[in-house]
């Protein structure tokens, strides 16, 4: 199923919403009086004075990491499905989560095993306001208050209005925009525009010294940004997230079968395979598909699917240097991958 490349994305609620208004927060929200709730929920108003500045991301805080020798990059997915999403990319001095809704627990031991703590937890970066992403955030910031939650303002706005998280979340909230750099630590992050039916979503692109990683984890169609950045990339995070005949053929209803393969829905595995044989190059090191769909694909289907595409045998161990694929899995941690060129 072709999907058109399209830059519009609608503000609608999200896929797995009736999943999405749990709140994990152990504090309730305290009651705001009208004449203030939009300063309390909204980061900042929208106006023409308060746009993002015109050369560069300004963090309030440079974040400081230690001087420990860096090679690999290392990555991790502690979820990845509509049950929940959460990653780690850095290295042996620590590095950043992307979006947070896997529970603490899960997360902290998953760093233990890396020989690293939420200490070495640099920042959080939220792809968008779906509670699939974002439903730990608080819960992980109020313990480890050093960490930064970095969104953009349309984004965290998002969050603050469509779950139950605690608005002093706002004291942790380090505003970002599109297109522009910013440094945590040894790394440069760049988020860039995706199309999904969240509020402002991104993806990052994430570099450090000669390695780039791109992780567009939501998506229904591959707009020019996407394409822009993932084909710098020498490790790329890409949605396979369901079959086109058994999302066609399965239980959902008519209107939820239309939004999931909408331009701003999800990507299924044909078009995932197709986009990724049209960019592969010497360069692409490691692919990994993630948030799949648990009732319209399997991790087979979606293997197989692409590594048709992209001239891999699943199963057979790739020469070195070759093309590595591999799916993230839905409800537990994956393994630690060590990237290198």
């Amino acid at each position: 199923m072709a999907k058109k490349n399209t830059r519009d994305t609608l503000s609608q609620p999200g896929l797995f919403d009736i999943f999405d208004d749990i709140s994990l927060s152990l504090e309730p929200p305290l009651p705001i009086h009208p004449s203030i709730e939009d300063f309390v929920v909204e980061s900042r108003k929208a106006g023409p004075s308060q746009e993002p500045p015109a050369h560069t991301n300004h963090l309030d805080e440079p974040v400081a990491v230690d001087s420990r020798p860096r090679q690999a990059i290392l990555f991790r997915s502690f979820g990845s499905g509509s049950s929940g999403n959460c990653s780690f990319i850095g290295d042996r001095s620590g590095g950043i989560l992307i979006d947070a809704g896997v529970d603490a627990k899960t997360v902290i031991d998953g760093l233990k095993d890396m020989g690293l703590t939420m200490a070495d937890i640099h920042g959080i970066c939220l792809t968008h306001d779906h509670g699939d992403h974002v439903r730990c955030v608080y819960s992980l910031v109020r313990r480890h208050n050093h960490i930064k939650v970095f969104c953009t303002p349309k984004a965290f706005s998002g969050i603050m209005r469509r779950h139950s998280i605690s608005r002093r979340l706002k004291d942790y909230h380090q505003p970002i925009y599109k297109e522009f750099p910013f440094k945590i630590g040894p790394f440069e992050i760049t988020a860039f525009e995706v199309s999904h039916d969240g509020t402002d979503n991104s993806g990052f692109f994430i570099s450090r010294s000669d390695m780039s990683f791109a992780i567009a984890t939501d998506l229904g169609c591959i707009t020019d940004r996407v394409d822009f950045y993932m084909r710098q990339a020498n490790f790329i995070v890409i949605e396979s997230n369901y079959d086109a005949e058994m999302l066609a053929n399965g239980p959902y209803p008519t209107y939820l079968k239309a939004r999931i393969a909408a331009d701003n829905g999800h990507l299924d595995n044909s078009d995932t395979a197709k986009y990724l044989a049209l960019i592969r190059s010497p360069k692409l090191k490691n692919v990994f598909l993630c948030h799949l769909s648990r009732d319209n694909n399997t991790p087979s289907t979606a293997l197989n699917t692409v590594a048709a595409a992209l001239g891999i045998t699943p199963g057979i161990a790739p020469e070195p240097g070759a093309l590595r694929l591999e799916v993230l899995p839905r409800f537990d941690a994956s393994p630690l991958y060590i990237l290198r060129k």
